[in-house]
């Protein structure tokens, strides 16, 4: 790459200062408004049963190209395009009547790598009935995959200059959309990582801190290799790269693969602190402490690179943010994941004549409950005249930036469940196959699919858009173009995202 190019390339994710968190928040609801409209047209109109290329095309539309609009074209009038996404779901709901199945499923679907069965004993944090622990859960899988779509995304548009300056990563002190996305990646990660401690918490032998470590060094040793991989591919190919993101050697991958093994200390905390998510507020705390009690702030904003540490602090300091963010994603994963929470914050939601709570509303009332305290949280902490005061910083991962993100991925779930819960409610006798059959109504299967094979396609985005940008000169495309490279390379993802999945195929990594 050409030194004057690179120097541009470079100097077009440089000193941005971001946009507003409202701006953000009408950009993103554009996620859940077209996951209304895929919803409308499979319960009135069976339009994605059964399956097939027009299926797909308008999936792909609604749940890729919805998003992709709303972070270029559509950048600066976002609330045009969810009205325009929300009015033929709005007019079709109202003028057409529930769709009666097209044909008769002689064989229900399998379900998909995600179930597993370990009976237990409940614990203070979340109660759950006895069988199948976990069950696959489609606002679970649709938030995970629209996530997914905008993250990969959002990492090549960030090239061309049809995607907003102000939606590109800050260089100090702001909030934009791909800081978001950072943010969330992590905390989706927490989220599916919630798993193991279930089953620790529900199994009757413990597990020990040296199998728990060597179970996380077993799941981080891929990310540490593609970390490797990347940095010596961004150093071999003179790749232009933005070093206050990370520093000069860390990257992303680094960040990850570090995550599992902490968390994994962290679970030891557990049994003196009953709460992953006041774990995650004290890490976030202290860490904060540190910035401001220290030199730390300093020394990560400004500090000459001159060896090692100094070279990658913004990675190194960051983690403990990240972590934190993990932690808050564990810590909602411990009440979504479960195949019947009944655990607390109830409001009184009682069933029938049994006095048991209802899973469903058990499980509403906790979402909202935990969205509006973590929304409450992040306002004190940046709220100048009855709060701390505090700006969100991506490249310290700060106080505000981690309960930014907890926030907005809760109220995101919170959404997503909501749809779901109007939309496809629960099978009236629930069954391993009616459970199946409506996971497979309930989702798209674009989204599914990015779920599925979310880290391997993340994978795949950061290949194509090194591809891309290796072969392409980004800065001189017109936006007509743009969004002609963009959209070949989303359904290039789609297509083998699906394909993975309609073989059934999960890479683990």
């Amino acid at each position: 790459m050409a030194n004057s190019y690179k120097a541009l390339k470079e100097d077009f994710v440089s000193n941005l200062t971001g946009g507003s968190i409202s701006e953000i928040n009408k950009v993103t609801m554009v996620a859940p408004v077209a996951v209304i409209l895929w919803s409308v047209l499979q319960v009135r109109l069976s339009y994605f049963t059964p399956y097939g290329i027009p299926s797909f095309l308008t999936d792909f539309l609604l749940n890729c190209g919805a998003i992709l609009f709303a972070i270029t074209i559509y950048s600066s009038i976002p609330l045009l395009l969810n009205i325009l996404l929300i009015s033929p779901a709005v007019l079709i709901y109202i003028a057409s009547r529930p769709a009666t199945p097209r044909h008769k499923q002689a064989k229900p679907p399998i379900p998909k790598t995600d179930h597993a069965r370990d009976n237990g004993k409940p614990v203070d944090t979340v109660t759950v009935e006895k069988g199948d622990l976990f069950q696959r859960k489609a606002f679970v899988s649709t938030y995970r995959g629209c996530m997914m779509v905008v993250t990969c995304l959002a990492i090549l548009a960030v090239d061309f200059k049809v995607f907003p300056r102000r939606f590109a990563k800050v260089e100090n002190w702001g909030t934009s959309l791909m800081d978001l996305g950072v943010g969330s990646f992590v905390f989706s990660a927490g989220l599916v990582g919630a798993r193991p401690v279930l089953k620790e918490q529900y199994s009757e032998q413990k597990t020990t801190l040296g199998k728990r470590l060597y179970t996380a060094a077993r799941h981080s040793l891929p990310l540490l290799l593609l970390g490797l991989v990347r940095l010596y591919s961004v150093k071999g190919l003179d790749y232009a790269e933005h070093v206050t993101e990370y520093g000069v050697h860390w990257n992303f991958f680094f960040t990850l693969g570090f995550l599992p093994p902490f968390a994994a200390l962290f679970q030891s905390l557990f049994a003196y602190i009953r709460s992953y998510a006041l774990l995650s507020l004290l890490l976030g705390i202290a860490y904060q402490i540190a910035l401001d009690g220290t030199g730390l702030k300093a020394y990560v904003l400004t500090a000459k690179r001159t060896d090692l540490l100094s070279q990658n602090r913004e990675g190194v300091f960051s983690f403990f943010g990240y972590l934190a963010i993990f932690l808050a994603g564990q810590a909602t994963g411990i009440y979504v994941i479960p195949k019947n929470y009944t655990g607390r914050w109830l409001l009184g939601s009682k069933s029938g004549g049994s006095g048991k709570p209802q899973p469903q509303r058990a499980l509403l009332y906790t979402l909202l409950g935990w969205s509006a305290l973590w929304i409450l949280l992040f306002n004190f902490s940046t709220r100048l005249k009855f709060g701390l005061g505090l700006q969100v910083s991506r490249r310290l991962a700060n106080l505000p930036y981690f309960l930014w993100v907890t926030a907005f991925n809760t109220t995101q779930l919170t959404l997503f469940y909501l749809i779901e819960s109007y939309f496809f409610p629960p099978p009236q006798s629930p069954s391993p196959a009616s459970e199946s059959q409506h996971y497979s109504a309930a989702v798209s299967k674009v989204l599914d699919a990015f779920n599925r094979n979310g880290l391997p396609i993340f994978l795949l985005a950061n290949l194509l858009t090194g591809v891309v940008n290796l072969t392409l000169r980004t800065l001189d495309f017109s936006p007509l173009k743009a969004i002609g490279v963009l959209g070949a390379y989303a359904v290039l993802l789609a297509g083998v995202a699906v394909g993975l999945d309609a073989y059934d195929i999960v890479i683990k990594m």
